[in-house]
């Protein structure tokens, strides 16, 4: 496996085609379905040069190149360049979707990487869900949760793993998630739009057990039963 340097920051393949692969960024990296590409889609939806990340002064920045069936960020068209943020979800048409880390993150590991013996499902003293900080990797009921969740919705779930058993306070899961300075912006309905989302991810591999709690007027705590035997 291609090492990846700590100090770049790296597009990871999620739902689709690529999904597993990764590419740092140095300079520029175009997407599309052209050979010379950086990142190379073979898929008709996909423009021969769709889009493209660069670095710039204001920071990361995603371009749509005038493509066909468009480029989303966080599910949202783009109509002009933006820049990105550690943990976007970046989608290139209908066909690939990627997560977005910064330099500063920690790189998940590839899904051929062992799980640590003390993560192991099913030996764990956590629960029927398993979180392991270091690769920020994610087990339910035995099955490792891939596509890996968004950083985001990693964020918010280790918040509430690491004082599994008690209720963390919404503000304290927006801190956790968002930061001290972008705290203050963010909406009740962002972190209730990223809880559902968590929730979803999590049904989609145990749907007999809700393990976010909601407790209102407060926040919330997650549900972690025993692991089956």
């Amino acid at each position: 496996m291609k090492s990846i340097n700590a100090d770049l920051p790296i597009l990871i393949g999620q739902a689709g085609p690529l999904n597993g692969n990764r590419w740092e960024i140095e300079k520029e990296l175009l997407i599309g379905r052209d050979d010379t590409c950086g990142v190379v889609i073979h898929d008709r939806q996909v423009s021969r040069y769709h889009a493209r990340i660069s670095i710039t002064p204001d920071g990361v920045a995603l371009e749509d190149l005038a493509s066909k069936n468009g480029t989303y960020r966080n599910g949202v068209l783009l109509e002009r360049p933006v820049v990105l943020q550690d943990g976007d979800q970046v989608q290139i048409a209908m066909i690939q979707h990627f997560v977005y880390l910064s330099s500063d993150s920690t790189v998940p590991l590839g899904p051929g990487v062992p799980i640590p013996e003390a993560f192991q499902p099913g030996t764990s003293p956590a629960g029927r869900l398993v979180l392991d900080p270091l690769s920020r990797r994610v087990w339910v009921a035995g099955t490792e949760v891939n596509p890996a969740l968004s950083v985001p919705q990693f964020r918010l779930l280790e918040a509430l793993y690491n004082h599994r058993g008690s209720v963390v306070a919404r503000q304290d899961l927006v801190v956790a998630v968002w930061g001290d300075e972008e705290a203050t912006g963010v909406s009740e309905q962002a972190l209730d739009a990223l809880v559902r989302r968590l929730r979803d991810r999590l049904a989609g591999l145990d749907r007999s057990h809700d393990y976010l709690l909601t407790v209102r007027g407060y926040g919330l705590r997650l549900d972690n039963p025993p692991a089956r035997s």
